[in-house]
């Protein structure tokens, strides 16, 4: 008995070589044109920052007589000695202790906060997550005459330990917003099971769902940290002394000293943002398999 053969779906109409022909210009324009936006893109965050270098090592007569984007016909590093021997490591010192005490106290606040908001049922749970995320809507502007006040009264206007308070308080609602939405995609198998095993919410916390929002955690550590690093405003009004200010303030202060020197201050401002530089390189790798699991887990 002959059997009929069913024709192959490799047949079909608009199947075969003809409409891979036929993609393949499709494709390679897309291609062409994601590329040419990621050249855009790098020219756009990548020119500003390679004439910040390169004037940083540029004398004051070769700006002014060279195109701008000229290579340092004569480099010099004399910017950068004016600006390390005018107190920078000072300035430096000032910054890393406040930045670092602030995002372990915003980290370990938020955490916290979050567990209970994410994990623990109660009845007030929506309206006081609310009012913290309601933080966001509040400028800090209108908080700075009250702020300096209370650091009066408390001694401790004009020093580091004044811009602590109000980091770590400005900067609580967009971590428990963020924190939050990682606990909650955490299976609540996991932390039932620690419970039935007789783990007490403490430690559920600390075992189980803290080292799960490792990702949460990386990714609120280097918002915070670089929102921090770079702020200027509590540290303008909370500080007066030289030997109190941070980073952002030591711009301020070399602008109006070498206002007319443009390498003067480029030299401070690549300075400053070089310790942000040689953190990510060191940490590259985990910071962004942090923030990709986070997006995976989102």
């Amino acid at each position: 008995m002959s059997t009929a053969t069913a024709p192959s779906t490799a047949t079909r109409s608009g199947d075969g070589p003809d409409r891979r022909r036929r993609l393949r210009p499709t494709r390679l324009a897309g291609k062409g044109l994601l590329v040419a936006l990621a050249l855009l893109w790098l020219a756009i965050a990548g020119g500003p920052l390679a004439f910040l270098v390169l004037t940083s090592f540029k004398g004051q007569f070769e700006l002014l007589t060279e195109a701008l984007w000229a290579w340092p016909q004569d480099p010099t590093l004399e910017n950068f000695r004016l600006v390390l021997e005018n107190d920078f490591f000072v300035f430096l010192r000032n910054s890393t202790v406040v930045v670092s005490i602030s995002v372990v106290l915003v980290l370990l606040v938020s955490a916290m906060a979050s567990y209970v908001f994410a994990r623990i049922p109660f009845k007030l749970r929506t309206p006081l997550f609310a009012l913290v995320v309601a933080g966001l809507i509040v400028p800090i502007h209108v908080t700075l005459i009250p702020i300096f006040l209370l650091t009066r009264d408390l001694g401790i206007y004009d020093s580091i330990w004044a811009l602590i308070g109000p980091y770590v308080a400005f900067n609580v609602p967009v971590s428990v917003l963020i924190l939050t939405g990682f606990m909650q995609a955490i299976p609540g198998e996991l932390e039932e099971a620690a419970r039935v095993d007789g783990a007490g919410p403490v430690r559920r916390f600390w075992s189980v769902v803290l080292p799960l929002t490792r990702p949460g955690m990386i990714t609120v550590a280097i918002y915070n940290g670089v929102v921090l690093w770079n702020e200027f405003v509590f540290a303008f009004v909370l500080t007066t002394s030289r030997a109190n200010r941070t980073l952002p303030l030591a711009i301020w202060d070399f602008q109006g000293q070498y206002g007319n020197n443009v390498p003067v201050v480029m030299s401070v401002l690549t300075l400053t943002a070089l310790p942000l530089v040689i953190a990510y390189l060191l940490g590259q790798e985990r910071i962004t398999r942090g923030i990709m699991a986070g997006a995976l887990k989102g």
